[in-house]
């Protein structure tokens, strides 16, 4: 489930906007008055949509959108006049005087699209750190020497064996050098 942080300058329209989210499934993880208590949330979680007014105790919206990383949106809530100045790509926005109707379906347009983008970063391969890499490379030096394996052989080894114990390529890799050492 997308976390969604509710940045409002007034606690009483936070707090309104939060009620009517969580009536309709949503998890609002943050109620927040100003962008920099936004910005500790959000340093805190991978993905979240933040639902926001045009501005806040200390910042505009577009002050927080600058700083919020690419696994975020943003839903900028806001007059039609103030929504004419909004030029920054990639915020969504809904027109004031608000219809929970817009607001629901727009926000389930957005936890849909976050959530294919966070499905497609748990499909991508973990990116393994240079001690990681050195142990696979150690371990598939001791299966070309032992066992007389291409180099493509020993990763294969390692790689299915990971696969079927159900542990990952790094302890795998730890596993074969015990057991030559």
């Amino acid at each position: 489930m997308i976390n969604i942080i509710v940045v409002f300058p007034k606690p009483e329209d936070a707090r309104g906007i939060s009620n009517l989210l969580m009536r309709n499934g949503y998890h609002v993880a943050a109620q927040c008055t100003s962008g920099a208590m936004a910005m500790q949330y959000i340093d805190e979680m991978d993905y979240a949509v933040i639902v926001c007014g045009y501005k806040f105790n200390d910042m505009l919206y577009s002050d927080l959108f600058e700083n919020i990383p690419d696994t975020f949106q943003m839903l900028l809530i806001a007059s039609r006049m103030k929504l004419d100045t909004v030029v920054e790509d990639g915020i969504v926005s809904v027109e004031m005087p608000l219809k929970a109707y817009d607001l629901i379906s727009t926000l389930e347009m957005m936890t849909q699209a976050l959530e294919r983008i966070k499905k497609k970063g748990r499909n991508k391969p973990k990116e393994r750190n240079v001690a990681q890499k050195e142990i696979i490379n150690e371990a598939k030096e001791l299966l070309m020497k032992n066992k007389n394996m291409t180099e493509e052989e020993a990763y294969r080894y390692i790689q299915k064996n990971s696969m079927d114990s159900g542990t990952n390529m790094v302890e795998m890799a730890r596993m074969v050098l015990e057991i030559y050492h």
